[in-house]
């Protein structure tokens, strides 16, 4: 079955995978991986521009473009509220332009739960384009269990991913 999946990414340019990898009582991990008909640098660079491509049911304002990226060790993922609050829903830890992301934190509801997760995203060259692999490993204590909510953080994840692919797919190709 494997080999099935592996090969329909192979011969359908932009397909989306995604899976919860493994998940317990105390955590998950789920991976999302994009192939997209772009250079690697172009898919990182709009990666970072998250306020374009971010779904606004998943903010807490309701607004994309208070979404912002800082892509520099301890800048983050945050959210601008009204009144000059805001959110870190992830903080960065590591940077490798055009190649690696590795960010740490708890998205969404998870901020409220004693989880903390790691974020890695890879960009990587293959033929006709590049790779954005997403994995996100969340352990710790989730009142009613992390494997419950696995499903959860893979489905807004992917609909996260889809959207990035459309609007990296429509950038220019210039890099």
């Amino acid at each position: 079955m494997k080999w099935a999946v592996a090969l329909a990414m192979i011969v359908t340019p932009g397909l989306a995978h995604a899976e919860v990898v493994g998940s317990s009582n105390n955590g998950f991990e789920v991976r999302q991986i994009v192939l997209i008909v772009i250079p690697k640098a172009a898919a990182f660079d709009a990666f970072a521009q998250i306020s374009e491509w971010w779904n606004p049911e998943h903010t807490y304002s309701g607004k994309s473009s208070n979404m912002t990226l800082s892509l520099t060790p301890g800048g983050c993922l945050c959210e601008r509220l009204a009144n000059g609050g805001g959110i870190e829903h992830l903080h960065v830890t590591y940077v490798e332009p055009g190649e690696r992301l590795v960010m740490t934190g708890s998205l969404g509801p998870l901020l409220y739960e004693a989880t903390t997760g790691v974020m890695d995203i890879k960009a990587e060259r293959i033929a006709g384009g590049s790779r954005l692999t997403l994995d996100y490993r969340v352990a710790g204590f989730a009142n009613g269990g992390a494997d419950k909510l696995a499903p959860v953080v893979d489905r807004v994840l992917g609909d996260q991913m889809a959207r990035f692919r459309k609007f990296a797919a429509a950038m220019p190709k210039t890099r």
